[in-house]
């Protein structure tokens, strides 16, 4: 409680006074840091890749999100197709997926992401079929081509709950993105 006479009373000005320097340059620096900030973006991928879980196999899929500074979120889907002959499971996921970017073109047209999600899952194989919930975590980078015109390469660890044949799935893919 700040009793009357104390140096901190009356205005904002006096009561900076009371703050360690530390923490002013570090509030200041914050606000310098989001005033600077730039606007929210939105971008689309639209993506080929490999699983080999349990063999490699073409993933195929797209993502659509939106984010502002270094968080963003998006929305994916993927499909793995069943192979009948070898015989080895389909399967599809559908996910949401928080991000962490570097901020916009920090790494001269390179920026690199950390993300987690969770989702849902259908694995199939012969007609016998799985569906449960699935969690993943992975990473990649978004390359600037020409204007809003980027590759995205990334890689995920997506793990099945349930009873699924392969608990585990790994992916990578590359992917053309477009950036709004």
């Amino acid at each position: 409680m700040i009793s009357r006479g104390h140096p901190c009373d009356h205005s904002l000005v006096k009561a900076l006074h009371c703050i360690p320097r530390a923490s002013q340059a570090g509030g200041f620096a914050l606000i310098a840091l989001l005033a600077s900030a730039s606007p929210a973006s939105a971008d689309l991928t639209a993506f080929l890749g490999i699983t080999p879980t349990p063999e490699n196999r073409t993933v195929r899929g797209f993502a659509g999100g939106a984010g502002f500074l270094i968080v963003g979120f998006e929305f994916e889907y993927a499909n793995t197709s069943e192979d009948d002959v070898d015989p080895l499971p389909g399967l599809r996921t559908y996910s949401g997926n928080v991000l962490l970017n570097t901020p916009g073109d920090l790494l001269g047209g390179i920026q690199l992401y950390a993300t987690t999600g969770v989702g849902g899952y259908q694995e199939e194989l012969r007609n016998v079929t799985e569906s449960n919930v699935a969690a993943n975590v992975g990473g990649g980078a978004k390359i600037r081509l020409v204007g809003p015109l980027r590759v995205r390469l990334d890689y995920r660890v997506f793990k099945l709950q349930g009873s699924p044949l392969h608990e585990t799935y790994h992916r990578f893919y590359a992917g053309a993105n477009l950036s709004f």
